[in-house]
């Protein structure tokens, strides 16, 4: 996002730190962190303390057994995509003109004055999702703002333009232009099946001040961590399985398409990093489709939550803690309360401590995304099937999802 009259590229710095994260209420008792965390050492893995984190204690761990269950597991498919696709010589100005009609400008005021008496303002870049005027945006947009205006690709311009909704545990908050029709939506894609090296192209409002300019690269990883903040080094926020990417993002494009060669949506771009050249960021765009599934059904929103606090294992977590396998998350709190939040979904679900999830709803957590950007999918009211390892067994574990409290 640009402020106008003032520098305001997001300044990334990447993390490569094991996570202890959660996806509690704020209220939630003991080690909560509020505002910014430092981190500790847990049985000589570093541990960063991201938003709602713990970084307290520890725990020793015996050596656990793995045993596939004898009972098969059903769950539901994700079906096809377009993410096997490649640009070919001239597919990317067809994908991009096409695309571009669902990308807005997005203008905002605040109450708060410049130097000359007039309300400073910003610019980004949104994602049309519905003919009837649901917008995809970044949370740090309109953070703030009193009043938010809309330009269309053909220069329409809505002035009549709600915030509806934003999501606690993500740069991601949701627009309603009032009284609009027959607008043209994105089609969004499946992030959850995205693969480094894929061909994308990235859409914004470069600089707050070329409309729906559009560059080209790959997806260079996945699953980042990343710290962004103003060029102020205020309003630092740390987000968590971000896709990264060489296709150039910058101040301005901040909530604007990371699109496939299909034209489908992966992403909502997000940062781009100070510290390194070409390395831009996106949010998946899988972890904003069930608060949006919500407001086209309901008007209104809130983000789902599992409840529990998760170490994102990879080869080097699982030989540290001696766990079965070098994928998903593991259920551990690092003090002595339970990484179980009392009264969340996972607690009514009989989810226990030390318990493994390793996909949800036969989807492979870390591999294809995080345990909050996956359940980020659903909606309140949703059942999603857990397969968990527990004591060295197998299972499948049900869960209704509930919404984040207020």
């Amino acid at each position: 996002m640009e402020e106008k009259g003032k520098d305001f590229d997001e300044k990334v710095e990447t993390t490569e730190q094991v996570t202890v994260v959660a996806d509690e209420p704020k209220d939630a008792k003991a080690c909560k962190c509020e505002g910014s965390c430092k981190t500790k050492n847990v049985a000589a893995i570093t541990m960063s303390v991201i938003a709602l984190v713990l970084g307290c204690g520890g725990l020793a761990l015996g050596w656990m057994s793995y045993q596939k269950s004898s009972t098969p597991l059903t769950f539901l498919g994700s079906g096809a995509d377009g993410n096997s696709a490649n640009f070919v010589e001239g597919s990317i100005a067809e994908v991009a003109e096409k695309v571009s009609k669902s990308v807005v400008s997005i203008v905002t005021s605040t109450k708060s004055t410049n130097i000359f008496g007039q309300n400073s303002g910003a610019a980004g870049t949104g994602i049309i999702a519905t003919e009837d005027g649901y917008i995809i945006t970044n949370k740090h947009v309109v953070n703030g703002a009193s009043r938010a205006t809309v330009v269309l690709d053909d220069g329409t311009t809505y002035e009549n333009v709600e915030v509806v909704a934003t999501d606690p545990l993500n740069d991601v908050a949701y627009l309603k232009i009032k009284d609009a029709s027959g607008l043209t939506p994105a089609t969004l894609g499946d992030s959850k099946t995205i693969s480094v090296g894929q061909q994308v192209i990235a859409i914004g409002n470069a600089l707050g001040l070329y409309q729906n300019t559009v560059t080209a690269g790959i997806i260079s990883g996945t699953g980042r961590s990343v710290t962004a903040s103003d060029s102020n080094g205020g309003n630092t926020e740390t987000l968590s399985d971000m896709i990264q990417t060489d296709a150039a993002i910058n101040s301005g494009n901040s909530g604007g398409p990371l699109v496939n060669a299909a034209g489908e949506v992966i992403g909502i771009n997000t940062a781009v990093s100070a510290s390194a050249e070409n390395m831009g960021f996106a949010i998946p765009i899988s972890s904003a489709k069930g608060m949006l599934k919500q407001l086209i059904e309901t008007g209104s929103a809130k983000r789902t939550y599992l409840g529990v606090y998760s170490v994102e294992i990879t080869p080097e977590v699982a030989k540290a803690y001696n766990l079965p396998v070098n994928e998903g998350v593991y259920l551990y709190s690092p003090s002595s309360y339970s990484a179980i939040i009392n009264g969340s979904p996972a607690a009514k679900a009989g989810l226990k401590d030390k318990d493994i999830i390793t996909k949800i709803n036969g989807v492979a957590v870390g591999a294809s995304g995080s345990l909050a950007n996956l359940v980020g999918e659903y909606k309140p009211g949703d059942t999603i099937q857990l397969t968990v390892i527990r004591d060295g067994n197998e299972t499948a574990i049900n869960v209704t999802l509930e919404g984040y409290p207020d």
